[in-house]
């Protein structure tokens, strides 16, 4: 389209008196004459016009032969072509014209043809104008966006090591013999809140980590043995606050092995865990299963906590957004959840959440089981 605010109508024809009577007709347009198909080629490149009329008798190349290549022209897309003539106009058609008109039609009723056609333009350009704005704007945001990912995943980064330090120091203190026992509950609270803090940051680096595509999966055959252990190092990962609860765990006996990486599902396992444990009191119940199905692993955590209110349940596992306010007056961002969403559909499974407000939640979430090849592969192992 043309970048004034001047709508141009191009008229292809060996009369310039054709172009000199529309003119008058039409005091909002620019109206250019243009003598043929070769001229019409080069002008159009340089001043693509909003409505062409193609009369069917311009000498030279025939029109209908070079419209098909005019109408592949990205800056061509909103002009609209009209043939005028008494002959050819089955050649216009399946060339790709607009509209038809005899080429005996008085000046005054083309006019108000190519004036009809010039309002679609117009409004061709206005919406030409907003798709553009839009694009420009979420091109901006585009680039906001990562370089906010970029500058979150250099703090995150540069946090984890130094926070991991001051947790390996806070554990020497606390199992200093010469601190006094008050204020051993202090060091606890310093290390709990401390490996809160580490725990946070490894998921905001892991959650940036898979929706980059960048989470490579070291998946095992994993059977109940391994479940048990994985468990248990996904209890001990959340730290020492489980002491003050009543931890049931129930895995299934011979199961029938899932395909999933064991440090991954460890990382899930002590997000869903410690998220049970803010939203219960001391004494709660904190209960994990793990159950065979016809095609999938069944992992639940379940507690006798304050639940979730319903509300809150679709947008449960979106980073930022489960921002209400724990138990223990933390208020929680979510992005453990965000993690494990991301983490359990990346294995090829699903997560969910059964609650009511007051009763406890149940997180369940299943793993897909090991494809054939994978236990025949395991077997030619053992």
């Amino acid at each position: 389209m043309t970048t004034s605010e001047t709508l141009t109508v191009f008229v292809v024809s060996a009369e310039p008196a054709r172009a000199q009577a529309l003119a008058p007709l039409l005091p909002r347009a620019s109206v250019r004459h243009v003598p043929d198909a070769e001229t019409l080629l080069r002008e159009a490149h340089l001043t693509p016009p909003d409505v062409a009329l193609l009369y069917t008798n311009t000498p030279g190349v025939p029109l209908h032969q070079v419209l098909p290549m005019l109408r592949q022209r990205a800056e061509l897309a909103g002009t609209h072509w009209l043939a005028v003539g008494s002959q050819g106009l089955g050649d216009m058609l399946s060339a790709g014209v607009d509209a038809l008109i005899s080429d005996a039609t008085p000046p005054q009723a083309i006019a108000l043809q190519v004036q009809s056609l010039l309002v679609r333009a117009q409004q061709y350009r206005d919406h030409h104008a907003r798709v553009s704005a839009l694009q420009r704007r979420m091109d901006t945001w585009e680039h906001e966006e990562r370089v906010r990912d970029q500058l979150v995943h250099m703090l995150v980064h540069d946090l984890k090591n130094p926070i991991a330090a001051v947790m390996g120091l806070l554990e020497i203190v606390q199992e200093d013999p010469r601190v006094p026992e008050d204020n051993r509950d202090l060091l606890k609270v310093a290390r709990d809140e401390t490996q809160h803090l580490l725990h946070l940051a490894v998921n905001m680096l892991d959650v940036r980590k898979i929706q980059a595509g960048k989470m490579n999966l070291r998946r095992e055959l994993m059977f109940t043995p391994m479940f048990r252990e994985v468990v248990d190092l996904a209890c001990g990962d959340v730290g020492s606050g489980l002491r003050d609860r009543h931890v049931r765990v129930d895995v299934e006996n011979d199961l029938s092995p899932a395909s999933a990486d064991p440090e991954i599902l460890r990382r899930v396992l002590a997000n869903l865990i410690s998220n049970a444990l803010k939203h219960t009191m001391t004494g709660g119940m904190i209960a994990i299963a793990v159950r065979g199905l016809s095609d999938a692993v069944q992992v639940t955590v379940r507690d006798d906590g304050e639940g979730i209110p319903e509300d809150d349940i679709p947008n449960l596992f979106a980073a930022f957004e489960q921002s209400r306010l724990t138990l223990h007056g933390r208020f929680d961002t979510g992005m453990g959840l965000a993690f494990c969403k991301l983490a359990v559909e990346e294995h090829g499974g699903k997560i969910w959440v059964d609650s009511v407000r007051g009763q406890g939640a149940t997180f369940i979430f299943t793993l897909p089981l090991a494809a054939d090849n994978e236990d025949d592969d395991f077997a030619e192992l053992v």
